[in-house]
């Protein structure tokens, strides 16, 4: 699907929608409860969708009703083998490896687009030294035997979600276990959103200088959890209003422990007197905003720097590539480094095409782009915006966006 967007300026009120980070967590403890919970406010994706149909193939059962999901657990019934697609999710497919391990599930994992792409390499690694075996090394993987507790050295800097996966399925494993940190924990914030749901589900993890220990054989506990919106897609309309636009920002949790809440300090130092000024910021904690500051950063009118964001390359695209490219089309001046972007200043940016790259956050950061652009912007294959956030250009039109899909006949 193309859509394109008219310059215009956004203005009212968007109920943000629920954390997909918080959701993808909330359902996989219910669904690891013994006894039924419900999900309240949560926001239906391609991911979230991924999840609760990679934790009904382990024996969950989820009724939908609205925005409120009825989620039986797993309890005793386990099935033998399982067969998983996690599409193009990422925290799918990290969440759910370890905890089919943990219940003992030969379980097959399949995916999409860039998933198969996405490294797994730690799991097969430290998963293998504690009863799994992987008997495949690339997409479909195929896991069999049961993890049992015991050392998992695992580094910080690859990604988060191997530590939440652990976090997940250490608790129900034999025996007790430690996570040994090998490196900085980067994207800190998603391991804290982990602690602070498992925590609720009557889940104990104790933190220790290097890492954690869990204690094995414990048992979740059924929880009714409301699920917060989402800092990181708020970001794309905090930019839009630093760019001149007005609107509300509703359903967000002033007391979050969501690293992308930071969105808010950025725009606070960064935009002033209706005029965006440079920033230099340190993106190890919040990739997720990496795209949208791209656009924040185009019109600026100093320098800025997104740097420690080198994992940015390994997402549903080469993020840091496809930043540039897209800008780049649309007159502005980027230069990806090693591990991040250098933003000129370039004045207004002006219309054209521009390709999404199947990613869901280049189109949504694209769209807020062409707010202010000089003439139309089209994107190409803006239906990747339903990976995340399905009713953005529902949104956005509402406020007053102007967006149109192109015939293609």
């Amino acid at each position: 699907m193309d859509i394109r967007i008219s310059p215009s300026r956004l203005a009212g009120s968007v109920d943000i929608p629920a954390s997909k980070s918080c959701a993808h967590r909330a359902l996989i403890c219910a669904a690891l409860a013994d006894g039924v919970s419900r999900i309240s406010g949560v926001t239906s994706s391609k991911d979230i969708e991924a999840t609760i149909s990679a934790m009904t193939a382990l024996g969950a059962s989820f009724k939908m009703n609205g925005q409120d999901i009825i989620v039986r657990g797993i309890g005793s019934v386990i099935p033998a083998n399982a067969d998983i697609d996690c599409n193009e999710s990422g925290s799918t497919l990290r969440f759910v490896i370890p905890i089919a391990a943990a219940l003992g599930v030969d379980t097959t994992f399949r995916g999409r687009g860039r998933l198969p792409e996405r490294p797994i390499d730690i799991y097969k690694r430290e998963l293998s030294k504690n009863g799994v075996h992987f008997e495949t090394e690339t997409m479909p993987y195929r896991i069999t035997g049961r993890l049992s507790g015991g050392r998992f050295e695992v580094e910080g800097n690859v990604s988060s979600q191997f530590i939440t996966g652990l976090l997940f399925a250490l608790p129900l494993a034999d025996g007790d276990s430690e996570i040994i940190l090998t490196s900085h924990l980067e994207s800190r914030p998603y391991v804290d959103i982990t602690l602070d749901i498992l925590k609720r589900f009557g889940i104990q993890i104790t933190e220790t200088e290097n890492g954690f220990t869990i204690r094995g054989g414990q048992k979740y506990a059924p929880h009714d959890e409301t699920v917060e919106g989402d800092y990181s897609q708020a970001a794309f309309f905090y930019v839009a209003n630093a760019m001149g636009s007005a609107v509300n920002i509703n359903n967000l949790n002033p007391e979050s422990v969501q690293g992308d809440k930071r969105i808010e300090d950025i725009i606070n130092t960064s935009a002033k007197n209706a005029e965006i000024i440079g920033f230099n910021e340190d993106c190890s904690d919040i990739p997720d905003l990496v795209p949208i500051l791209s656009v924040l950063g185009a019109y600026g009118r100093e320098r800025s720097v997104i740097y420690n964001a080198e994992r940015l390359r390994i997402k549903e695209s080469d993020r840091l590539a496809a930043c540039a490219d897209m800008l780049g089309r649309l007159g502005g001046k980027v230069t990806v480094t090693s591990d991040g972007l250098i933003i000129e200043p370039s004045g207004r940016l002006r219309g054209g095409e521009v390709d999404s790259f199947g990613d869901h956050r280049i189109v949504m950061a694209a769209a807020i782009a062409a707010l202010g652009a000089a003439g139309d912007v089209i994107i190409h294959g803006a239906e990747a915006a339903e990976k995340s956030y399905p009713d953005f250009f529902r949104d956005y039109t509402l406020l007053g966006g102007i967006a149109n899909v192109i015939d293609m006949e």
